[in-house]
Formats: C-alpha cells, structure tokens, sequence
C-alpha cells in the first residue's frame, strides 16, 4: 500500500504545477520559510476521517496525528434529570440557580463526554539542516519540507483510503528514526482548566496504553473507557540510508492493520487515486476575483473543506480532524455546536457543488434521529424530534447553557440542511423523502411544544448566547431567532409538501427603530458574537432586499448593528455578515467584512482562530481557540457576492463591487440544480453558461438588457427582468451580452 510513497517525487513532478488541471494555483499554496512552532499554526491534512498537522516542537519535527470518531462518549451525568417544564417553572419562580447547577456546571466539572486526542509523530530534524521551505499544495494536498542539507520531507494523508503517507528523501546516510509520542493519559498534568482552555488529558481516568515496537513498526494500544479503545500504527522502510518511507493510520475500536511496504513494486501506485480524488473536488466549481488575499483565504477554505467533509463521515465538528496538541482537551470539547458551528461549517458546499460532502452532515442527522427523538420524549415530553444544541458524536445531549445548548429550535435550523439537499439537487428522491420525514417530525414537536405556551408561541424563548448564561438569557415572549425558525420550518414544509398547515399562526417579527430586535422590549443593546436577530436575512433567505418593507427593515437593522459596533465578535460573526451584506445588496460592507477575518482572525495557516490576533483592532476577544465554522462561513460570503438563488430565480453577480472589474466563477450550484458560470471583464458581464443537472424552468435575473442565445431555445419568455427559458436535464446554453451602448 505504500508503492505511491516509493514514487513521490516522480508524483511531486507531475502535479506540480497546478495551473494545468484545476483552477487553485500555487499562488494559494501555503508557503513558509521555517516550521510553525504551534500547532494551530502547522500545515493541516486530512481526509474526513484522519487529519494530521506538521509542524516544529523543540528541535523535532512533529506531525499531530487525529482521527474524527475518537470520541469519550461516555453519557454526561445529571442532565438526563433536566426537564424543560421544570426549567420553565424555575424561571417563573427566579430560581434559576438550580437550572444552572443541573444544566450547565457538568459540563465544566467532568471531563467528558469529549473529543480525544491521537498522538504524534517526531522525527529529530537536528542533522537535516534548516528548513528552505516549507509548502503545502491544496491542489494535491501533497505537504513538503526541504532542508538545506538536501533532505525533502514529504506527507499526504490519501484522500479515500485511511492511511496516512510520509517519506525522506535524499537522506544521503542520515538517520531517521519515527517516535511516537502518546497523549498525556497518564503522565500528564490533570488541570483543571475551563472549557476554552481545555482540561488535562489525566481527568479522563484511563488505563495505561501499550506500546509495542519492532525494528521497523510502532503500534499503540490505548484503553479509553468501558471496553472502547484506539490504536494507532506506524510502519516503515529505510532504503539503504537513501531515504525513509512509511506509512500511518489510527482506528478506533478495531486493530490498526497497514500491509508490509514492499520497496519493489514501482508498477502501480495509489498517488494517482488520490490525486484523482483532488482532482475532481477542484473540477467541480471555482472562483477568480481581483482580490489576492481573499482569493487565497477563499481556496484555503475550500482545501480545508474538502480535508474534513466525507458523506460517510461523522460532520465537522468545532475542529473536525485537527485536535488540540497542546495536552489538553481541545477547546470545548470538540463537541458538536448546533447553535451555529455545524450550520455555518457546510454552508459553502452547496453552491460549491459538493453535495456529495454536504451530505455527511445530514447523514449523520438521519443516523442518530432516534437518540434525538429519545431526548426529546425524555427533556421536552413531546413526541417529534428535537436536537440538543451540544452534542456527542452520538447525538447525545452535553449541556452547558441549556437556553442554547437545549434550544426549543435547533432542528429547525438543522432541517435547513435536509431541505438544501434537495433544493440544490431535485433529482436526489432518497434526500427529498428523508427531508419531509424530518421536517415534519421537528414541525410535530414545535406544534406540540407550542400548545403550552398561553401566547401559542414558547412557553420560553432564547437568542443565542444573547444574556450568556443569565436567567436573562430566556425570554417570555419568542424571540426573532426562534421565531425565524419556525416561519422558516413552515416554509420548507410547505415547499416540500411535507405538511401544509401550520397549527398556529405566526405573528411578525419583532421590529422597531433599530430594526430586528431580540424580542420584544429587547433591542439589540450591545456588541454581540451571534447574529441571531438577523437569521430572517440569512441564512434563512425569508426576507428579500428588493422587497421596500423588508428593504427599510434590513437597512436599520445594519446601521443599527454598525452603530453597535464589533468588540464582542468573534470571526465568525465577520463571516457572516458578509453574507448578510451581500444578501442585502451592500457589496462594499461585505467585502469589507472578509477583509477583517482574513486580516484579523486567522493564522498563519488560515485557521480560523475566534479573537482578534493584531491586538483587538476590531474586537476585545484576543484569544485563539481554534474552530472551523468561521472558516467555511468566509467561503459562503465569497459565493454570496457572486451568485444567488434563494428568491426562486438567479442573480448574477448580485453583489460584486464596482471597484472589482474583472471576476469570473465555473460551476456554482444554485437551487433547482442549475450549474452556472459566468465572466465579468472591465466591469460588464460577458456571458453566462448554464447546465440543467435536473431540467426544469430555469428563472435568471440577466445582468444584461439584451442577449444571445445559444443554441436557440424557443421556450423563453420574460416577465418583470425575469427570464425563463425551459431546459432539459443535462443541456447546457450559454448567454452572451448583446447590448449596444
């Protein structure tokens, strides 16, 4: 399984040069001159299921091996006491202290259920030289490190198979040996640290595990807790002091296997396989915009997505593959954030054209809907289906404050996702039927929760982390995040034909001077990280800027939000404003907005790192948690400014601004299932192609007056700027600028 290693550098040759096969070039590689000597800061692999991240500890050179499903998942005591009409009767009686001890102190007194680290891999790089460079390329995401002595490190993780590749060259008679180095189980420090720092690895309690080593293997056994346990297994080969080539992986629950590496066989190689894979991810869309900087963030984003996102993974998590490596847990436990790190995490793979990846997010939503209809019968007494805010890997309930991590509504924002599925795909019936069996139980649920409120709304309401973990923090009278929700869950029901009708009626928003309130009789008073108010905007698209109503409503919502300010934003709040500007049309704002994430928030690697890393110039949070969700959310704004297709039909270049003259894009996705490319060139759009993936009457909002149709079509009509034209499944027509001006 390791030829392909054998024939790296014949592989690094071929590929190289990027620019020939597929749109990213090595303009957006990664590139540096030294090793990270941090690990959220090192060159990052992975394939959904494995993740690495090489970077420099001491004098070694380390890689961060991870798996996705390493998980305690061991039940979090006492919540499973909690019920919600005990909690409303606690916050009616401003008791709320009792709530609190239930609800949220296990989350921060027990050390799980939580996401675990693997291990690492060390090499002594002290006789190699120093390093010339250090690159990754996202074409193939191939990592290289070349030394002044000559030696070049090369690493891969194979983008199907789990197994990860590494290889020496040019060793000239240096020797290189692998160590292991194993998580701190038991011979760590048990800190006590918060959720955000992490706690000590010791305060999970497990055994022992075994290492077992042989003059060209390592394997280690690692016990974790009741009967579960990993291994992870490394073999290798030294080619007569010329080079060291060897091979990894991690399983969980089963014995590591990896074939013996045969240095003969040149023939056949899996470097082809996984290039292939690459290959296609980048065929299926890509952008070009005159700005560098965020053209770069834009293709690191969707490198990173493509290293994370499996349909047969678990979803992405708060750091998916890449675990903390600082011996500690990792921030908030790896957990599964439903209150907007999961949504935002998969929102560019729709318009991406990754529907095959955007699937592992509803996949695993199908899988555990029974633990989540368990948990519902169980927290809310209501039959339906409901999903805790804060998740295991098993969809289990985590606590902490429950006014989020035990929404009233996190399904109905999850139920986007199955609803996209089939909008972006009409022709996959096994999403649309799984998507109107799950909406309709989370609209069976809320009917039934609703009929206990005396005003058929919620009987409590909360805007997420809005009041943080205060009695405060719920609301009597629903929230416009919660009512958003709702409105939005009756709209895919009705589109999908899931069930009609609605039993209450559903009152306006909550509106006022300053726009979109909390709720009633709660502005929008301070800077805040969640733009929960704003979700009616996106992602939840129920609110249309052309609209003159909705139009003053979304303009004072923004100037309200600006005068606000963002010292309590995190990154990810800059991500997703930039698609609310662009949904409102203010193209400036939103490009604005990228510019601070990439400038801001991120490191070096392009991680998305919460706080403001150039000393608060834009917020008070300067801390560095690293998590992904702001990351893919950047992406999503990118294609915001290029397409949209939320209103029923399709806008090109809906929110470019005018200072970008010449921006072109292949193959976004829009609903319906249209795949569509378009070039803009000294500020006029030149032409537009369209491929029907379903068929269908295709609706365009054309940047132009006056067209080219080719070929012929005579099913075209237009009606208020729309033009429809009837399309066949598969038939591509391209529409070219026939203005005369």
């Amino acid at each position: 399984m390791t030829r392909h290693v054998i024939r790296l550098t014949f592989a690094i040759a071929l590929f190289i040069s990027g620019e020939a096969i597929c749109q990213p070039s090595a303009k957006h590689f990664l590139k540096f001159d030294s090793l990270a000597k941090r690990w959220d800061e090192g060159i990052p692999l992975g394939n959904g299921w494995l993740g690495a991240l090489i970077w420099q500890k001491e004098d070694k050179i380390r890689l961060s091996l991870d798996r996705v499903d390493l998980w305690d998942d061991r039940p979090m005591p006492e919540i499973d006491k909690l019920k919600f009409d005990w909690v409303v009767q606690k916050h009616k009686l401003n008791q709320y202290d009792s709530v609190q001890r239930l609800g949220d102190e296990p989350y921060e007194k027990y050390a799980a259920p939580t996401k675990i680290p693997g291990a690492a891999l060390e090499f002594k790089s002290n006789l190699l030289g120093d390093v010339v460079s250090n690159e990754l390329n996202i074409i193939t995401g191939l990592s290289s490190i070349r030394f002044s002595s000559g030696v070049v490190f090369n690493n891969y993780i194979h983008a199907t198979k789990q197994v990860g590749y590494f290889g020496f060259e040019n060793l000239a008679g240096i020797s290189i040996i692998p160590a292991l180095i194993i998580p701190g189980y038991n011979g760590g420090k048990a800190g006590t640290g918060n959720s955000v720092e992490g706690q000590g690895l010791e305060r999970l309690g497990y055994p022992k595990g075994e290492l077992t080593t042989t003059t060209n293997s390592i394997r280690y056994h690692q016990p974790t807790y009741d009967k579960h346990y990993y291994e992870v297994l490394i073999k290798w080969v030294n080619t007569r002091g010329k080079s060291l080539l060897g091979e990894w992986t991690i399983t969980h629950d089963q014995r590591a296997e990896l074939p013996d590496i045969n240095i003969k066989l040149k023939e056949t190689t899996y470097w082809p396989e996984h290039v292939q894979w690459w290959t296609d991810f980048w065929s299926r869309s890509s952008v070009n915009i005159p700005d560098e900087k965020l053209e770069k963030q834009y293709y690191m984003e969707m490198y990173k997505f493509g290293s994370v996102a499996r349909a047969n993974t678990p979803p992405i998590s708060l750091q998916a593959v890449w675990t903390a490596d600082n011996g500690n847990l990792p921030p908030w436990k790896g957990d599964f954030h439903h209150d907007l790190n999961t949504q935002l995490s998969y929102w560019p793979g729709y318009t991406g054209n990754h529907l095959d990846l955007t699937a592992g997010f509803t996949n695993w939503l199908w899988k555990v809907r029974g633990e989540n209809m368990r948990w519902t019968k169980q927290y809310f007494g209501t039959d339906g289906l409901n999903v805790p805010g804060v998740t295991t890997i098993s969809g289990r309930e985590m606590g902490g404050w429950i006014q989020y991590s035990m929404s009233p509504t996190t399904a109905a924002w999850l139920a986007q996702h199955f609803y996209w599925q089939t909008k972006f795909d009409p022709t996959d019936s096994a999403a649309k039927r799984e998507a109107k069996w799950y909406i309709t139980e989370v609209k069976k649920y809320l009917d039934q929760l609703r009929k206990r409120s005396d005003s058929n709304m919620l009987p409590l309401s909360s805007s997420p982390e809005y009041h943080n973990n205060s009695r405060a923090a719920w609301f009597t009278s629903i929230t416009n995040y919660d009512l958003s929700l709702i409105k939005a869950l009756d709209r895919m029901a009705f589109d999908l034909d899931a069930k009609r009708n609605s039993t209450h009626t559903l009152p306006d928003y909550d509106v006022n001077e300053t726009g979109l309130t909390i709720a009633h009789g709660q502005n929008l008073d301070e800077s805040h990280r969640h733009h929960a108010q704003l979700m009616p905007i996106y992602p939840l698209g129920l609110m249309d800027i052309e609209n003159s109503r909705d139009s003053l409503i979304i303009k004072k919502s923004l100037r309200h939000l600006e005068k606000i300010g963002t010292k309590a934003w995190c990154g990810y709040s800059f991500s997703w404003i930039a698609c609310v500007y662009a949904r409102a049309k203010e193209s400036d704002n939103a490009v604005r907005a990228l510019k601070i994430f990439e400038s801001n928030f991120c490191s070096p690697n392009s991680f998305h790192l919460n706080g403001d890393q150039r000393g608060g110039e834009h917020s008070s949070f300067t801390y560095r948690p690293f998590t992904l969700e702001g990351n893919f959310a950047f992406a999503q704004g990118i294609h915001e400014l290029l397409i949209q297709s939320y209103k029923g039909y399709i806008e090109i270049f809906p929110a470019v601004p005018v200072s970008w003259k010449d921006v072109n894009f292949q193959s976004l996705r829009t609903e319906g299932g249209f795949l569509v490319s378009a070039t803009r060139t000294n500020a006029v759009v030149q032409s537009v192609t369209i491929r029907a993936t379903a068929g269908g009457n295709l609706r365009i909002n054309l940047p132009f007056r006056k067209f080219l149709l080719s070929p012929v079509n005579k099913n075209i009509y237009v009606d208020n700027d729309i033009t429809h034209i009837a399309m066949k499944a598969g038939e591509v027509i391209v529409i070219k600028n026939d203005d005369q001006q």
